[in-house]
């Protein structure tokens, strides 16, 4: 159980798509306008681990083009989020973004994230340490990974947020929120560059 835990403390502080979009919301909006948006990531989450537990994810993941359709969601939706926080309280027309995205947002990603799968499938699949006990293993699986992963995406969002606080020139702002953005784009490179060599 130990081990589990270790594994989901490192799988899930590692930068990912909601790792990155939490610091990025952060640090453009400030801290609680972007709490609707990691309690959206959290349910989205959980209903993604709950999909692998029932074998759902498998049957999605096993069909080549839904697998494509998905990642071809994710990245799309990832480079909307990246251009949210790259222009967040920028004065440029239809880019300008008040608010973050709210719970749906939230969810929407984790629905598309090919990280939570793989994290997910990787965790609940691997490091059995219950055998004989499926329904014990699987609840006290769930309660760990909210237990590790609660603290670590506030940690993040409170991280980005300490930049907002700041209160530095609009210039300085606009600077850390495209380093942000660039950070995601990355993210959306990785993920194209693992989903190519896991077709390969």
């Amino acid at each position: 159980m130990l081990t589990f835990a270790a594994a989901v403390f490192f799988l899930i502080i590692t930068p990912g798509p909601g790792v990155m979009t939490t610091a990025g919301f952060g640090a453009a909006y400030g801290f609680r306008p972007s709490l609707a948006y990691v309690l959206g990531l959290f349910i989205g989450t959980n209903l993604v681990m709950l999909s692998v537990m029932t074998g759902l994810a498998a049957i999605i993941l096993s069909v080549p083009w839904l697998r494509s359709v998905l990642m071809i969601c994710s990245v799309a939706y990832l480079l909307y989020l990246a251009t949210r926080i790259a222009f967040a309280g920028a004065r440029i027309a239809f880019t300008e973004a008040k608010s973050p995205p709210g719970v749906v947002g939230g969810v929407l990603l984790q629905a598309i994230n090919p990280k939570a799968y793989a994290v997910n499938t990787s965790l609940i699949t691997g490091f059995n340490y219950a055998p004989d006990a499926f329904l014990f293993e699987m609840i006290t699986k769930a309660l760990i990974l909210n237990t590790i992963w609660i603290p670590i995406h506030l940690a993040w969002l409170w991280a980005g947020a300490s930049l907002h606080r700041l209160n530095l020139s609009e210039r300085t702002q606009r600077r850390i929120n495209m380093a942000m953005a660039l950070s995601m784009l990355g993210v959306v490179a990785l993920a194209l560059w693992s989903a190519k060599q896991a077709a390969g």
